[in-house]
This record gives structure tokens, sequence and C-alpha cells, in this order.
């Protein structure tokens, strides 16, 4: 065996449907500027590029919030975008400022050139992928991720993030046939790229639909929901004979939930406008969620923040004790934490959900 033995398999176990002792629970952007020694290796990399091309440095900031908490579950760090970059897009990013591309998508000809990249020039992620795992020794399983192809082509056509998504929708309306093009080119090449991290010893991977609630109503399929669905169809389920769970987050997706119920994946992420017990009555039967505490929560005092974690796992009810599959949660933030977080606050989040989920699982009407 590569790696050593799972020694708290809870978040893979809820991916599953499987009953666990606790709510296993991570962050999105665990690893991250709220933590002063992320920021200390920041500087010594010399930039986020620099952190994220780093092996040594990208397995030392993904381990750094596991010495600090108890968390279930350790996410690769990384970025989204480094599959368009990888096609030759040219990333940067500014100290203090979002993601840019040197060389925007806005144009036919541009379209055309699209390609799955060489994934040997993804070759720092997937080390990176192998050295954590290696590094984590079983301590907790470890994700992988990409963006989707649909909020991939929101930055690739904006080159940078963006108020109105104005130049995307414009190409989305005008000229469909382009944006159908490209979403084909990203959804082939997440796929690759995903399989890839699984080979390098992910044990999970989710899919980053960041940008999918910007859409109206019948875009949202055809352009972000229908790729997502080809991602999927493409990834593999096992690995090494473990099974691999796949996550799908969308923000704003709460509108879609019944149609994001049938795509082929194991768990469903939820941002913080979704109630947890409609969404587990609507597709809780065939998905695991996670989700889904608003991240602004964790700059209210202590005694706040227990509260509204303990309202987040009675909002999805008596978790599954019982054998085989039944309803599964995982806790999650409703989307990345904020770099203003205090780290303190933190610790009391993961430790009321640990505490009280546990409480749930010795109440008579845990099922």
């Amino acid at each position: 065996m590569r790696f050593a033995p799972l020694q708290n398999d809870s978040f893979l176990r809820a991916c599953q449907r499987l009953a666990t002792p606790h709510t296993p629970i991570w962050l999105m952007r665990q690893a991250g500027r709220y933590l002063p020694e992320y920021r200390e290796t920041r500087a010594r990399a010399g930039s986020f590029m620099g952190l994220a091309t780093n092996v040594d440095y990208a397995t030392e900031v993904t381990l750094q919030p596991l010495e600090r908490y108890p968390l279930d579950a350790a996410i690769l760090f990384s970025d989204i975008l480094t599959v368009p970059d990888a096609m030759g897009l040219g990333l940067s990013f500014a100290l203090g400022e979002g993601p840019r591309f040197e060389s925007p998508v806005r144009d036919e000809a541009a379209v055309n050139a699209l390609r799955v990249p060489d994934l040997e020039k993804l070759r720092y992620v997937f080390d990176a992928v192998t050295s954590i795992r290696k590094a984590l020794n079983g301590r907790v399983p470890l994700i992988g991720f990409s963006g989707s192809p649909w909020t991939l082509a929101c930055y690739m056509v904006e080159g940078a993030g963006s108020d109105d998504y104005r130049l995307v929708k414009t190409m989305l309306y005008s000229r469909p046939d382009l944006m159908h093009r490209m979403l084909q080119v990203n959804a082939d090449a997440v796929a690759a790229y995903l399989n890839a991290q699984i080979e390098a010893g992910a044990q999970a991977v989710m899919i980053f639909d960041s940008w999918g609630g910007v859409l109206a109503d019948g875009a949202f399929q055809q352009f972000s929901l229908a790729y997502t669905a080809r991602v999927l169809a493409q990834l593999k389920r096992e690995h090494e004979g473990a099974v691999i769970p796949r996550i799908v987050f969308t923000k704003g997706g709460g509108p879609w939930l019944a149609e994001m119920g049938a795509l082929d994946c194991e768990a469903l992420g939820l941002d913080w406008t979704v109630n947890l017990a409609r969404a587990r009555a609507l597709v809780g039967a065939q998905k695991a969620l996670q989700g889904n505490l608003d991240p602004n929560i964790l700059f209210a005092g202590p005694q706040q923040i227990e509260a509204e974690a303990i309202k987040v796992l009675e909002s999805f009810g008596a978790p599954h004790t019982g054998p085989g599959n039944g309803p599964a949660h995982i806790f999650n933030l409703g989307h990345g934490i904020s770099q203003f977080t205090p780290p303190e606050h933190v610790k009391t989040l993961v430790d009321a959900v640990h505490a009280h989920s546990r409480r749930m699982r010795l109440q008579p009407s845990a099922a």
C-alpha cells in the first residue's frame, strides 16, 4: 500500500450515507489567509502561485489547519483556475486581489484554439496530492477539487472576477455555440484533471460551481448542470479498491436542488440560503448533504457560534445510526471561510459540531 491506513474515515463514510460516530466537519478554504502561519508561509513563497506550485509549501499549508483543529478531512491547497492556466491563459494573483488571466477567451478564434491541456503542465498539483497524502499519514482523508466547467468559463471570458458577468453572459446569449464549445473542452479537461488527482492519492473530489447561481433558470440547466454531469460521467468511482466520493457544490443552487439530486455524485454541497430539513426531504434519500453555516457567523462570540452550529445540526435532523445507507450530513460553511475570521473561533465551531452531533446520536430519536 502506497499510503498509511486511514484512522478517521467519518467524512468518507458520511459521503456514502453510512453511519458515523459524529457529524464530520471540514471547511471550504480551511487552509488560508485567516491563519497567521499561512500568511508566514505565503510570505516565504513570495506569491500565491509560488505557494501553490511548490510541493513542500502546498503540503505545509494544507496541513496547517489540521495542526490547530480536529477536522475530519483535508483539502488540497490549490486554486480552481489551474486548468485554464495550463491551457495557456496566464494566471496571476496580486496580493489582496483575486485571480486574473493575461489572455482572456473572448472571440471565436480564442475559443477554437482551446484544448484539453497536457496534464504534465499540472504535475505540480499531482505531486502535491501525493506529498500531502503521505504527510497526513492516514490521519484524515484528502479531498481533491476543481472549478466547474461553467465557473472556469466565467473567469476565462471575464479575465477576472466580475460583478455582473456581462462578458460571459453576452457570449452565452449571442453565441451559445461558442459557449458550448468552451464548456465541452472545460468539462473534459476537468474530468481528466480530477482523475489524475485521484490517481495521485485524492480520496474524494469536489466540483466547485461557484458561479452557477448567477445564471437564469433554463440557462443553469443548459450551461452549468449539463457540463457538471459531463464531468461526473467521466470520473473514477473507485481507485485501488476504495470508493472515491464525488461532491458538487453550486453556490446559489438552491432553486435547482431537485434537479441536482439526479446528478451522478455522492454528495451535494449547499450554501447558507438552503434549509437543510427541506433539502433532506427533497434529496436526502439519494445524496449526502454538505453545509451550510453562514461564514460570517464566525465573527460572532463563542456562545453565538455554538448556538448557530447546533441550529444547523438540528435543522438537518436526527442522524442515521443504523446499518446500511441513510440520511447523512457533512458539516461545512455555506461558502469559503473569510480571511478576517479569528482562528480561535474556528476551534469553537469544530468542537461544538463534534460535541453536539455526538449527543444527537445518543438520543432515542436518532434513526
